[in-house]
């Protein structure tokens, strides 16, 4: 994404008089307008980097300007190489396979066994089990739209299965939880909302009309928070059978589990309760039970009792 194309435009600057600023547009499928807000950061990172103007003219890194090859360890291009293939398991992009053929290239013949091992230590898989297939088409044309503030527009259906379209500035791609979410400012609710990605079809951008980029509101940085509004969040108890345990390993880890005289184990958390909440637990099956909210427990009795209602009249007809 946006990291690996301001590392590749800095290597490539590094191995290269001048470049023009067209050749980076065509290279990345970006916009000339998003080169060069891209070297104006650079710039402010530090790294000097000149436009040319004239004939012959593109853009270069000041004269005399070497970056240090040790400005980076080792060990710090593995976890970049690292977390590009990381990236790569949800959203594939040959611009950061490039990048890792560059971090590479660059590592001494001598340590290149070494550096391989360091970079398959970890792998943190986003993909779903069924694949992305139908994902895919959709963050291509919306990172588009971001890098170079297109309007888009889709057709959306909200946690309540209400339809509307959208038309939007999009700011933003996030995944959180193996979700993809678009925080993009609403040009219908005047202000900015977060869009599940797989709750769009029809995805279409306006490559005749951007839009200049606003300031996020400071209560939206969602780094290390969660999506949903934690005023909507309830503390409950799940009781696991004592043969079910490792199932509540699996979802809680081993240390959120408490022994019980009866051989169960309890789990308290807390989660914003919503649709989403109640098929999780009720995801179980027989293998747990909800104690506490009342309410909570009331709730999964009852859609409990739906699904029993559906098969039995299945198995009368």
């Amino acid at each position: 994404m946006k990291l690996g194309r301001l590392l590749s435009i800095i290597i490539l600057l590094l191995n290269r008089r001048m470049v023009q600023a067209k050749e980076l547009a065509e290279r990345f499928e970006v916009s000339v307008r998003t080169i060069y807000r891209d070297i104006d950061a650079i710039n402010r990172a530090g790294i000097p980097v000149v436009t040319y103007q004239g004939t012959n003219g593109g853009i270069g890194l000041a004269e005399g300007y070497r970056l240090d090859r040790n400005v980076l360890t080792n060990d710090e291009l593995a976890a970049i190489i690292t977390a590009l293939q990381s990236i790569a398991t949800t959203y594939g992009s040959e611009q950061n396979l490039q990048l890792m053929e560059k971090i590479n290239s660059v590592v001494p013949s001598s340590s290149s066994e070494d550096f391989r091992h360091k970079t398959n230590r970890v792998l943190i898989d986003h993909s779903p089990w069924d694949g992305n297939e139908s994902l895919q088409p959709k963050l291509v044309l919306l990172k588009e739209a971001v890098d170079s503030c297109l309007v888009a527009g889709f057709t959306y259906s909200n946690a309540s299965g209400e339809i509307s379209h959208r038309i939007v500035e999009p700011h933003r791609l996030i995944l959180k939880g193996r979700q993809w979410y678009l925080q993009a400012y609403c040009l219908e609710k005047m202000e900015f909302r977060l869009f599940k990605l797989k709750r769009m079809k029809d995805v279409t951008i306006d490559r005749e009309q951007t839009f200049s980029r606003r300031e996020l509101p400071a209560q939206d940085s969602l780094a290390g928070k969660t999506v949903n509004e934690p005023s909507t969040a309830i503390e409950f108890i799940l009781r696991f059978q004592a043969d079910s345990r490792h199932l509540a390993q699996e979802y809680f880890g081993i240390e959120e589990l408490v022994p019980t005289a009866d051989g169960s184990w309890q789990v308290k958390k807390a989660y914003p309760e919503d649709e989403w909440l109640y098929s999780f637990i009720l995801g179980f099956g027989h293998h747990v039970e909800v104690l506490e909210p009342l309410h909570l427990r009331e709730t999964i009795a009852s859609r409990a009792e739906q699904i029993v209602k559906i098969y039995r009249n299945e198995q009368a007809t």
